[in-house]
């Protein structure tokens, strides 16, 4: 069945990705709670070139996308495994050089029929800005904006995947517990 309408965030997790010799290997994925929003955008040019008076040939490019993601809170292993920060008895420290980890971003769109699931294969994460309001006559929950961007992968130039009405249940049940990858063409 397909979807009429997309509503909702869910089930957001991220693999942190091993890249040994150009091949990725994805950890198991980790879920990210308390999703508010999501949005990509794709990053790429468009070139036309005229001939006979009219644009004769248009090329696209993609080069992935840019995208923010807003959550209730970053978890803390999201900071280590990601972000680069170190845990010592129970403080977080972050320092200046600190190097990132790439990373695969899974996540549900909701819909009227059914989730449809995505991955974005290569993701590299900013530090998320950090802020919060002094609290009034009511509370008001302040939430985080993680910027990232996703990016062809080099093996494979792959950059998202999405699941369709027609996906086996097998894809579908096991989509947030490994990153899926694409069936090689035989």
């Amino acid at each position: 069945m397909t979807n009429k309408v997309t509503y909702g965030l869910s089930g957001v997790h991220f693999a942190p990705i091993t890249e040994t010799n150009g091949t990725y290997t994805y950890d198991t994925p980790v879920p990210i709670p308390g999703g508010v929003s999501l949005t990509i955008n794709p990053v790429g040019e468009r070139s036309e070139f005229f001939a006979d008076n009219i644009a004769y040939h248009i090329e696209e490019t993609n080069n992935g996308y840019d995208g923010e993601l807003n959550v209730a809170a970053i978890p803390d292993v999201f900071k280590t495994d990601v972000l680069g920060e170190t845990l010592t008895d129970g403080v977080m420290y972050e320092k200046a050089g600190q190097k990132g980890k790439k990373f695969a971003l899974l996540f549900q769109f909701e819909g009227d029929k059914t989730g449809k699931r995505h991955v974005l294969y290569s993701c590299t994460a900013a530090r998320p800005t950090v802020g919060s309001t002094t609290k009034t006559t009511t509370t008001e929950v302040q939430t985080t904006t993680l910027t990232f961007s996703a990016r062809p992968r080099p093996s494979d130039n792959m950059v998202k995947a999405n699941t369709t009405a027609d996906v086996s249940p097998t894809v579908y049940d096991t989509w947030f517990t490994e990153v899926h990858e694409p069936t090689p063409v035989v």
